[in-house]
């Protein structure tokens, strides 16, 4: 399993920064099926400032100094890779937005969905135009536990504004 997630980053990474060519370069692993960027996160460069209600201002009411390590943003990931038995493993990645370029700074399976051995079949993310109004990550993953059946199921990928992760099956 790392070996199929070590490949979908590098080839992602590849990607990233290659022009589409028009022969029979493969940009990325036939296996991955879906790709998702959806959502936001972003930290401050103090650790301790989530604990502290007051974290912008210092004991004497002055602002706090900037911190020696800058603020992190980025966006939440999710990949769904094909396996040889037919079924689909789903992959979350936290992509940091670097300088240099979006780097992956973690990635994990969720397990939840490896668990049932399913077919996916489409992700979605809450809004289609890409824009976000609070932190997290909110997304329906449609999916098939037989692949005869008719309507697909729908679960749902929930990040909330402190990192909390949620899978579910969606209710109406």
């Amino acid at each position: 399993m790392a070996r199929h997630l070590a490949v979908c980053c590098l080839a992602l990474k590849f990607a990233a920064g290659s022009p589409a060519l028009a022969d029979d370069t493969v940009l990325m692993p036939t296996n991955i099926i879906f790709v998702t960027s959806t959502g936001y996160w972003e930290e401050s460069g103090d650790p301790l400032s989530v604990l502290d209600p007051n974290s912008a201002k210092t004991t004497g009411n002055q602002p706090a100094t900037q911190s020696s390590t800058p603020a992190q943003r980025g966006y939440y990931k999710l990949v769904a890779v094909r396996q040889p038995e037919g079924n689909t493993h789903i992959f979350l990645q936290q992509v940091a937005l670097d300088a240099a370029g979006p780097k992956v700074i973690s990635s994990a399976e969720l397990e939840e969905f490896s668990a049932m051995k399913a077919y996916v079949t489409d992700i979605r993310p809450e809004t289609s135009d890409g824009v976000a109004s609070q932190p997290g990550l909110f997304a329906t993953i449609y999916l098939k536990t037989d692949p005869t059946a008719g309507e697909p199921e729908t679960w749902t990928v929930l990040i909330d504004d402190i990192g909390d992760i949620k899978v579910e099956r969606e209710t109406n």
